[in-house]
């Protein structure tokens, strides 16, 4: 009791705790239903179809207990800015052995969503994944969005891929809407990075590794915001490409960072570049420290706190950085209070 009075006299707030379900996962607000403006050709999407529906637009995130919380702040943020939000499905990659409860809470935060969920089985990458500088990167999840071209309906001809740590604050049908051309994933790019950073010096002593990216201009993109063309994708065998740099990874060590070098070295210097207010990211600092960052300069349409520092944790320590007040107003955690501040 003396802890919870020094905690209220110390923080002018009401002091609560997380409601969790039965399954010990967070419980959730339910979101306001969110409906279509006028403008909209109202559709409807089922995993069944066949043909691709040009009005609908495709969006695939994991789904997990740790990341939860950011993926339901994601989906909520996306349906507050969609001009269309009716018209926007939702792909959940989950494992099979929360696939259960994750639908309920999906489904009673956002009834009015349509979306579907996919297992993904982790021994598709358990054995192909080596160690990284952080465990986090590790996950066999983390590497889920290599095979959403195996995991979607072959309707789905088109997807936007999101991390789980992002909000959205524009209309996603802006970012939906870019041509891809010849190209298979449109992203922003960022030259000015070192790429060089991104591999070990065993992979740039090698003729035959550097060679991978002979007759390319290659410059970083961040993975957690993509535009894929799955059509595209699907002809040109992708995820068998990005597999072959996994097992060379797992057998001679030439990278550090999870499953961002394989997509560098399989597609950089040919991506469509993005305008870059669709990614900024970084916000959650280092993969050792994560500490606070500033915004990139320009406008913002998606924040990302990719990095070490994820904002929902950093809230809840009372210690957050001074970006994480963005995330906070999508926050959909449901509390019970403790101590009422009236």
């Amino acid at each position: 009791m003396c802890l919870r009075l020094c905690l209220f006299l110390l923080f002018p707030i009401a002091i609560s705790s997380v409601t969790t379900t039965d399954t010990d996962l967070p419980a959730f607000r339910e979101a306001p239903a969110f409906r279509n403006g006028r403008e909209c050709f109202k559709t409807v999407w089922s995993p069944e179809d066949r043909t691709h529906n040009p009005s609908i637009i495709h969006i695939a995130m994991t789904l997990d207990a740790i990341y939860l919380r950011g993926s339901v702040a994601g989906v909520f943020s996306v349906l507050q800015h969609a001009s269309c939000p009716e018209n926007v499905v939702f792909h959940f990659i989950a494992t099979q052995r929360r696939s259960a409860d994750l639908r309920r809470i999906i489904s009673s935060t956002f009834p009015y969503l349509t979306f579907q969920i996919y297992h993904f089985d982790p021994n598709l990458v358990r054995s192909k994944i080596s160690s990284s500088i952080r465990r986090a990167l590790d996950q066999p999840l983390n590497y889920a969005r290599i095979y959403l071209a195996d995991l979607l309906s072959a309707s789905v001809r088109r997807v936007i891929y999101f991390d789980s740590d992002l909000v959205v604050v524009d209309d996603v049908a802006k970012l939906w809407g870019i041509e891809l051309g010849r190209h298979v994933v449109g992203a922003p790019e960022y030259c000015h990075a070192n790429f060089t950073h991104y591999f070990t010096s065993r992979f740039w002593s090698s003729q035959g590794y550097k060679s991978a990216l002979k007759g390319r201009k290659p410059c970083y993109f961040n993975t957690g915001v993509m535009v894929i063309d799955l059509g595209r994708w699907r002809e040109g065998r992708f995820t068998v490409k990005l597999e072959t740099w996994m097992r060379i990874q797992k057998r001679h060590r030439i990278y550090e960072l999870g499953s961002l070098p394989p997509f560098l070295l399989v597609f950089a210097g040919d991506v469509e570049p993005v305008e870059h207010r669709w990614n900024q990211h970084g916000l959650g600092g280092d993969n050792l420290e994560g500490l606070c960052r500033n915004l990139h300069p320009g406008p913002v349409s998606l924040l990302h706190w990719s990095g070490k520092g994820k904002p929902w944790l950093r809230l809840d320590s009372r210690r957050p950085c001074p970006l994480d007040s963005l995330w906070a107003p999508y926050d959909l955690l449901r509390y019970s209070p403790l101590i009422s501040d009236s």
